[in-house]
């Protein structure tokens, strides 16, 4: 017969083998009852869950060990499964809200929509010019609706604005702030409001006559205004291009390599 500190010694032993509290009770009870039998049945049944548990985290962690591999490995163009899900294509939209044909900004926007382009994006470009565009009546309908109830040009756009991935407004500076197209199609965008919108990364390029670097911050609050609205989008990045008037004048204006290199790394 063993002692009573032997058999809380030996009760501590089986619990450090992870043995349950009466399961260790029990191969003592049976030890002290000679049946010893009985008691190696015990362990027996113990250590083939032992097994059991550990051939099933052998068979996890191999599952890990090759999805770490496939996450690793490198395709033709040496991109891992991470760095090519970065470089995924993006819808582009953008917005040339410049009432002249070939207006400046119109001509920054396309330097965007070029390097957007190079980097293998889907890019489309529109001019707000072009398009029939009431002003919004404040009615608040599409708030309930999902859709105005002017019948104009405004839900094609909106429906795209929904779906790209990276939205562009590029706008002259007037009066220090943002063109009337731009201001009036941002107004019409209120059925966006509630909806399961896309777009995520939002730019903003605008010209302007006058050439100081704070010249389009009025324009930039009114664009951060329309962001304030939707939580999951965010002011991705600005180019503004000051002392050009004339349509054209921004040709060789630096603005148009930052605005490419911008578009190329959306």
């Amino acid at each position: 017969m063993r002692t009573a500190q032997e058999k809380k010694k030996l009760k501590e032993e089986l619990k450090d083998a992870g043995l349950s509290k009466p399961a260790a009770d029990a191969v003592v009870e049976k030890l002290e009852a000679g049946d010893e039998p009985g008691a190696m049945a015990l362990l027996d049944a113990h250590r083939e869950k032992l097994l059991a548990r550990f051939h099933k985290s052998r068979e996890c962690i191999d599952c890990v060990d090759y999805l770490v591999y496939q996450l690793q490995k490198k395709d033709k163009n040496n991109n891992t499964y991470l760095e090519r899900s970065s470089i995924m294509p993006k819808k582009v939209f953008i917005l040339s809200a410049t009432p002249r044909k070939g207006g400046n900004s119109e001509i920054l926007a396309q330097a965007f929509g070029d390097g957007a382009k190079a980097a293998g994006n889907e890019v489309e470009m529109i001019s707000l010019r072009d398009k029939n565009l009431l002003f919004c009546k404040g009615c608040l309908a599409c708030q309930k609706t999902g859709r105005c109830i002017l019948k104009d040009d405004a839900a094609e756009i909106t429906g795209k604005m929904q779906a790209a991935d990276v939205l562009v407004f590029a706008t002259p500076i007037y009066y220090y702030s943002v063109s009337g197209q731009m201001k009036t199609m941002l107004d019409r965008s209120n059925p966006l409001y509630n909806s399961d919108y896309k777009f995520r990364d939002v730019y903003l390029l605008s010209t302007a006559a006058e050439d100081d670097p704070e010249t389009p911050k009025i324009a930039e609050q009114v664009l951060q205004g329309f962001i304030d609205c939707f939580p999951k989008a965010r002011v991705a990045g600005t180019v503004f291009a000051g002392g050009v008037t004339s349509p054209g004048d921004i040709q060789n204006h630096p603005a148009l390599k930052t605005a490419y290199d911008a578009g190329k790394a959306v």
